[in-house]
């Protein structure tokens, strides 16, 4: 069983090494569809296994595609960082798309609605608050 600091040396070697891949090294015109970047590796406790998050940009069509063409190339991958990591065994290596840049935005977005919706409301009440001061100057 590995280090968690050498498992975290593991998936930040497999991220970056990947990361050139996908810029350089990946030949199939599936995963150009869209814009993919690694966002996460992990690393099993025994280097066996490795789950690599990718976020993908652009519509679901180039999306599915461009999945359809890293677990295409998985056994490339695998290969590649066999010859570039120093490890006994290369872990095996699986693709998962990842949402969570999505859902971020979209709760970006509702947090932008709420306040914009909450901007009048507290706009409504200062003046309202302004009026009655307005009117106590006026009664002395």
């Amino acid at each position: 069983m590995a280090t968690n600091r050498r498992i975290e040396r593991v998936a930040s070697l497999i991220k970056r090494e990947v990361s050139l891949m996908l810029l350089n090294g990946i030949k199939d015109d599936r995963v150009g569809a869209g814009m993919v970047s690694v966002t996460d590796v992990i690393v099993s406790g025994d280097l066996q296994h490795t789950k690599i998050f990718v976020s993908i940009y652009g519509t679901d069509e180039a999306k599915a595609e461009t999945m359809e063409g890293l677990k295409s190339a998985t056994s490339y991958v695998r290969s590649q960082l066999g010859q570039r990591l120093q490890l006994r065994r290369t872990p095996e290596v699986i693709f998962l798309e990842d949402h969570s840049l999505e859902r971020g935005d979209k709760m970006l977005i509702l947090l932008n609605q709420l306040s914009a919706d909450r901007k009048p409301d507290i706009l409504d009440g200062e003046e309202e608050f302004a009026d009655d001061e307005i009117d106590e100057t006026d009664e002395d």
